[in-house]
């Protein structure tokens, strides 16, 4: 019998291993049946996905790439709710081609269906159908350039994970030698090592290496500068027709041109930047040929514009006042006249100048980088509020804001996650993006300091929340703007003191709900959890957010009005923003539901 035994016990081992076999290997291969584990038998987002690209063009085919393939597993598109196509999942690898229509956002689910039917959502990726960037920025950036990214593997890793969170811009922060003077060297005789501003050493290779394989994804890359900056010696830096950054060019704190206006940077820098008169004729002609010379050498797509905010009352050379937002104008205007097929993109620090900047239609979005003067949540909204009005709601948003600010000056660990997720929150709700991704998480204006990393955790949720502004992106910043908003009543039937409901702007200690309707009559109502938050500021400068609790089942009425059809939800923090319809009941003035899961934001649409 002792032989029998054997057998039966190395049966059943073979039997355990074919189980643990990935689906896209052949049942019958080499003439060994494997028994492949069921898709039904993994846990929910086991799976991770991937694209090619962060966008694509109409028309265009997207190649997906899992991390496993299981066996019975199937795939399916979804654009808001609908179902747009659906199929087996039969290899780690395959493509789909979208429904050709522009500006659109899809979410691709892998999923599994047990044998009672019940469905496991295995794995989600958005797909953005767009063939302009700027109708949805997704911003990044980058800020190192030395030898140490030329390790193999270091800049594409990189750019896999900003594409995997669908970045399709990136802004090159500290990357040129000069500010007056940005490519090194000259136009026919590059530098190929050089150093920056802070005098870190720059490889050319490098940022032309960023440059590839940012435009493999279908990212663009924007150069970054000052509008207004010039180094020491300046005067004496002469280009090819005898020209340089003479003393009539400079911004002046006295009407007698005694004392040139600066920008103070530390001693051990390459200079302190004097500014200029951004608007001086010469002055913009001088920076039209200084980038030709770097389009020349550098494939960028654009240029971000910098500012330093309000200077206080400042004199040109002949003692006339300056009116700097005005002098932007001329200066957009000049550097689109010189190259009309680059993008422009320009900060509006603490919203200075802001009206002006969108409203001369030369930049692709508004982009404010918000201080003390704008800390609160609040403020956020009304930035996108101003910059729809000053466009005629031209342009979308994007927020330069420097979280866990206290916490990067004292270097201690990680960005904290709580503060973030919040922030990230209201940021989507509201229509805007938030800079804050690239070879680190941002917690500084000066972009290459990296005093603070990302957990796992926070890296993973980062992916979440790009794949939802990414999914459903005509929802959230499509034809809608300010003023699509709606104010009504939503109500929490749910007995915990925590779960009271308030319309926007936030409140402590319940649910804030921000709410917006489209030109068809679909109304969407975002639930931001305010649960334990104890202030409402975006900042979070002394990282200590604390962890919302998240609501499970919570049951809530609408007050959306008579003649709902259908209603969904969806959120970035709960089945990788995997849509979910939900059964309602009609009430005399809306509905009645429950919500699912809300841990910081959940999107409820309802459909008339």
């Amino acid at each position: 019998m002792k032989p029998i035994f054997t057998l039966i016990a190395l049966a059943a081992a073979v039997l355990s291993a074919a189980k643990a076999v990935a689906a896209d290997f052949s049942p019958t291969s080499f003439g060994i049946v494997h028994i492949p584990t069921p898709a039904s038998d993994f846990e929910p987002m086991s799976i991770d996905l991937s694209t090619d690209k962060c966008a694509y063009a109409p028309g265009d085919a997207v190649t997906f790439t899992a991390s496993q393939a299981p066996y019975g597993a199937k795939v399916r598109y979804r654009h808001g709710l609908d179902i747009v196509e659906q199929g087996e999942l039969t290899s780690k690898t395959w493509q789909w081609t979208p429904p050709s229509t522009d500006f659109q956002g899809y979410l691709a689910e892998v999923y599994a269906t047990g044998a009672d039917g019940s469905e496991v959502i295995l794995g989600t990726i958005a797909v953005d159908v767009s063939s302009d960037w700027t109708m949805y920025p997704r911003y990044g950036f980058i800020a190192t350039f030395d030898d140490t990214k030329l390790t193999d593997g270091v800049v594409e890793s990189e750019m896999d994970y900003l594409n995997r969170c669908h970045i399709n811009g990136v802004q090159f922060q500290d990357w040129h030698w000069k500010h007056h003077w940005p490519l090194a060297g000259t136009r026919d005789n590059p530098m190929d090592v050089y150093t920056d501003i802070a005098n870190r050493t720059v490889y050319a290779s490098v940022v032309k290496k960023y440059i590839d394989e940012q435009h493999k994804h279908g990212m663009k890359a924007m150069f970054y500068n000052l509008a207004f900056g010039a180094l020491d010696g300046a005067e004496t830096d002469y280009d090819e027709d005898n020209w340089s950054v003479e003393e009539t060019k400079y911004l002046y704190i006295d009407k007698n041109h005694t004392t040139r206006d600066y920008h103070a940077l530390p001693s051990g820098w390459k200079s302190n930047i004097y500014l200029t008169q951004p608007g001086n004729y010469f002055w913009i002609e001088w920076m039209k040929k200084r980038n030709d010379d770097v389009y020349y050498n550098f494939d960028f797509d654009g240029y971000q514009i910098d500012q330093l905010g309000y200077r206080g009352t400042r004199y040109d050379y002949w003692g006339e006042e300056v009116d700097l937002p005005t002098n932007y104008v001329t200066f957009i205007n000049g550097m689109k006249e010189k190259h009309p097929q680059k993008r422009l993109v320009m900060n509006a620090v603490s919203s200075y100048g802001g009206d002006k900047i969108v409203a001369t239609g030369k930049v692709d979005f508004a982009y404010n980088e918000t201080w003390d003067s704008e800390k609160y949540f609040l403020d956020l909204r009304n930035i996108i509020g101003n910059n729809d009005a000053a466009s005629n709601y031209g342009v979308r948003t994007v927020f330069a804001s420097y979280l866990n600010y206290n916490r990067a000056d004292r270097g201690d660990g990680y960005m904290n996650t709580p503060g973030v997720l919040l922030t990230d929150a209201v940021m989507i709700a509201i229509g805007g993006n938030h800079l804050e991704l690239g070879d680190h998480m941002l917690s500084r204006e000066y972009f290459p300091a990296s005093p603070l990393k990302m957990s796992d955790e926070l890296r993973e949720a980062m992916i979440r929340y790009y794949d939802f502004q990414t999914a459903y992106e005509q929802l959230l910043r499509g034809s809608l703007s300010t003023k699509d908003e709606i104010w009504e009543t939503v109500t929490s039937l749910a007995s915990e003191t925590d779960t009271k409901v308030n319309n926007w702007p936030p409140q402590t200690g319940g649910i804030t709900v921000y709410e917006r309707a489209t030109s068809e009559g679909t109304k969407i109502y975002h639930l931001l959890n305010f649960s334990t938050a104890d202030n409402v500021e975006w900042c979070d400068t002394e990282a200590v957010r604390p962890e919302p609790r998240e609501m499970t089942s919570l049951p809530i009425q609408i007050a959306c009005g008579a003649g709902a059809k259908k209603v969904w939800t969806a959120s970035p923090d709960y089945l990788g923003g995997a849509p979910q319809e939900l059964a309602f009941t009609s009430t005399n003035d809306g509905v009645s539901l429950t919500v699912p899961s809300l841990k910081y934001l959940t999107m409820i649409v309802v459909e008339f």
